[in-house]
């Protein structure tokens, strides 16, 4: 390892932190720690309120040997995902990205009547649904109950399980092998990596092919992304990660797609090392890019921290100003990536009124540890606030659309990452 600045290097140090989930290396370095947080996603009743509420360290670290970007597991994922409070099919621009993807890697892979289409946590069929009406054959794996009765109300035989080589062995001796294994936005949620891509390894046919979609790490950093990081994902992920992931299961990569969603993600295809494809040039390029990058060397993830301590310092201000100046603030949306920077920032209802949610699953109920009320979306024009801070910047072109008409009355949005802007929709074009 080339260590070109001792400084920077003892301030990453961290003693007795763990191993990595990835290469089992003991973990010394921290990449970001944003004090402690409770879980992001567990959103509460009214009753939960005068309840004691866990908070456990957001203190994430790298990996020296294999550049994993982690967190230590607090609570099991059977804590976390057996009920679950994300809908995926609530979101317009994330369905209509599932459904393109259907039809292209239909067509791509020749998919059909014998074909079989795995998807793991499948979430509410959002995108196996589009399977369909191609006529081919779907199976969903999504541990959340609640979340996985949604699609089998639409017809998408699921199967409710933590997927890994268990299952996966299980799969297989019932005679289901996968032409496709599809795992959007899971990858960072898997405690047990290695358990976790040695199932795909074992669940794939010869010539089958994985798809991996995953927030990428650079454009974490370069979007100061801190707000992604939190209890429920577990790991943040460079290709250079992947690649060793997938080396130590007898995979290989062999196309990578760089996406625009969730602040920027990268989608890569997956195939059995022995496998007849080839690798495209787009795998070199882009583990080129992030070794010229720096994202190969322990040095280049230092100075990150102090970024994110000036972006909370600057949100800060514009809320106070806002307020002392007599004016009312609101949230849009009560996702996972907002309750980290609510909490981090401590922003509670001393800033915002409430939050609106288009999932009515979290109507009623209450954001965890700042507490802010969430309401229906109709909320907003009811009270007519003269701010309203977006928690999910990722959707903020989606969002701006739908309540554009804000600005009838005056209001604003305001927008936190990567830093504090704020947005008149009278200025935005049509």
């Amino acid at each position: 390892m080339n260590i070109q600045n001792p400084q920077a290097s003892q301030r990453l140090a961290v003693p007795n932190s763990g191993a990595c989930r990835l290469c089992g290396t003991q973990l010394r370095h921290t990449f970001l720690d944003l004090g402690m947080s409770p879980l992001c996603e567990s959103i509460l009743t009214s009753e939960q309120l005068d309840e004691m509420e866990p908070y456990f360290p957001l203190h994430v670290l790298v990996c020296h040997n294999c550049f994993l970007v982690q967190l230590k597991q607090y609570v099991t994922p059977e804590q976390i995902f057996r009920q679950y409070a994300y809908f995926s099919s609530y979101s317009t621009t994330w369905v209509a990205h599932a459904k393109a993807y259907c039809k292209a890697i239909t067509e791509r892979l020749g998919l059909g009547s014998g074909s079989l289409v795995v998807e793991l946590a499948s979430n509410d069929g959002y995108l196996l649904q589009h399977f369909l009406p191609l006529g081919v054959p779907v199976l969903g794996i999504e541990p959340a109950i609640n979340v996985a009765a949604v699609a089998v109300g639409k017809g998408i035989p699921t199967r409710t399980e933590f997927f890994g080589t268990r299952f996966a062995d299980e799969l297989v001796a019932e005679g289901e092998r996968a032409d496709l294994i599809i795992a959007n936005n899971v990858l960072a949620q898997v405690p047990d990596l290695n358990d976790f891509m040695s199932g795909i390894a074992r669940l794939l046919k010869p010539d089958g092919v994985a798809t991996l979609e995953f927030p990428h790490l650079r454009r974490l950093i370069e979007g100061n992304q801190f707000d992604t990081i939190y209890h429920e994902h577990f790991s943040y992920f460079s290709l250079i990660a992947v690649d060793h992931l997938a080396n130590r299961h007898q995979l290989k990569l062999v196309e990578v797609e760089e996406l625009s969603t969730h602040g920027g993600s990268l989608r890569v295809y997956l195939a059995r090392a022995n496998s007849a494809l080839r690798s495209a040039p787009s795998v070199k390029d882009v583990l080129d890019c992030e070794r010229i990058l720096g994202y190969g060397d322990l040095t280049s993830y230092a100075s990150f921290a102090t970024r994110v301590q000036r972006t909370k310092r600057g949100l800060l201000s514009c809320l106070i100003d806002i307020k002392e100046a007599g004016k009312t603030i609101c949230g849009y949306g009560a996702p996972g990536k907002g309750n980290t920077l609510l909490n981090y920032c401590g922003v509670g209802i001393d800033f915002l009124d409430f939050t609106v949610d288009r999932n009515p699953h979290k109507h009623g109920r209450f954001t965890p540890g700042m507490h802010i009320p969430i309401r229906p979306v109709q909320a907003i024009d009811t009270v007519r606030p003269d701010y309203i801070l977006i928690l999910p910047w990722n959707l903020r072109q989606e969002i701006l659309q739908q309540m554009r008409h804000v600005g009838d009355w005056g209001g604003k949005f305001i927008v936190p990452i990567p830093d504090a802007e704020i947005i008149d929709p009278r200025e935005l074009q049509s």
